[in-house]
């Protein structure tokens, strides 16, 4: 049996408090009223592990600054942390799983929707419980490029109103994941992704957009100039996609994108009406359009209004197969993943949280 005792807490030379821990385990806090908000808030800062996993070279000209803000706010706060920088492309899935094999309730992303994407695959592929995957929330300071999955809850380059949505005024939403599956040498292979993952011209966009960041830096402006590349000079394959749904496609593909979210390459609403908590995938499929027809749909590109364009081809889907004997390159939230097909691309309803 828990035996109760007392023991003092100070927060300042001139200020502590007391709990009492009763056999119950209930504690009581013993504490004039002006301290007994720092005390109830130092007592829920206790009560959960926070890992914190920081990408360096995601907008890296104000990395200082916004770090030595989050340091000061930890501090502030008396919360109890574990940091780690990534140091190379696949660090933070490495960092995310050792967090969530280690406990860790909350983990706090600083990069942008790339590092992001490895995060979650680090939790997915981490060594636990279904149910305990499910208690863990994701929380994002955007710092990248595109910043699609940020957009959609509302978190921008503000870093100081993110950390506050973070730590103060956000809620953990039940969200889903999407996972991707191919062989290669007939092993399976699992790829999850929080937002997105695109084939044809939207993996050519983001290769486009990834290359001209060495010539220019990380700008939004990347992922445009890198699709009016892409567009005019992309040449469709052929594939044969099916979904639980029923829906047969056989024909040449230009591009794809299955969406969780509704932003792809930096704003642009591939599929506007897709809900990261709704259970299912939005998609788009567009075979071989001309000219003239790509050029009628680019406006429309950043307004949501592609669903009006009748050349592309919009579906819902738990579970999408896409076969084909060629190489198709893909992108999964912005990370180049080079491999051929078949895919099987399958949605995990709820399977953790994001803090907003």
């Amino acid at each position: 049996m828990r035996q109760p005792f007392l023991f003092c807490i100070w927060l300042s030379q001139k200020t502590f408090f007391a709990l009492h821990l009763a056999q119950s385990g209930k504690i009581t806090i013993f504490a004039p009223r002006c301290v007994q908000y720092r005390a109830n808030r130092l007592l829920t800062n206790l009560r959960y592990m926070l890992g914190i996993i920081i990408n360096p070279k995601s907008g890296k000209r104000r990395y200082r600054r916004q770090r030595l803000y989050l340091f000061k706010l930890l501090k502030h706060r008396h919360q109890p942390f574990t940091y780690k920088v990534t140091k190379y492309a696949g660090h933070a899935t490495e960092l995310a799983r050792e967090f969530a094999e280690k406990g860790y309730d909350e983990l706090l992303v600083l990069g942008g929707d790339g590092t992001l994407s490895e995060a979650v695959d680090g939790v997915m592929h981490a060594n636990i419980s279904d149910e305990k995957r499910r208690e863990i929330a994701l929380g994002l300071m955007p710092r990248g490029t595109g910043n699609d999955w940020g957009r959609f809850w509302g978190l921008t380059r503000d870093y100081r109103r993110s950390l506050d949505i973070f730590f103060n005024t956000g809620k953990k939403h039940p969200i889903d994941i999407g996972c991707l599956t191919l062989w290669r040498n007939g092993e399976a292979e699992k790829h999850y992704f929080i937002n997105s993952v695109g084939f044809g011209v939207d993996a050519k966009t983001c290769q486009r957009a990834q290359v001209m960041k060495y010539y220019v830096g990380s700008h939004g402006l990347n992922y445009l100039l890198g699709l009016l590349s892409a567009v005019f000079t992309h040449k469709s394959i052929p594939v044969e996609l099916s979904t639980d749904e029923g829906i047969k496609i056989s024909e040449p593909m230009f591009t794809m994108n299955i969406g969780n979210g509704p932003y792809s390459g930096g704003g642009i609403r591939q599929n506007p009406d897709a809900d990261p908590c709704d259970g299912v995938f939005h998609s788009m499929f567009v075979s071989r359009p001309t000219v003239k027809l790509i050029l009628s749909a680019i406006p429309k590109l950043f307004n949501g209004r592609l669903k009006e364009i009748s050349f592309i081809q919009n579906f819902t889907a738990r579970e999408i197969t896409l076969a084909t004997n060629k190489h198709v390159m893909f992108e999964k939230d912005g990370i180049l993943v080079d491999a051929c097909g078949p895919y099987k691309i399958e949605i995990i309803h709820h399977a953790i949280q994001f803090l907003a």
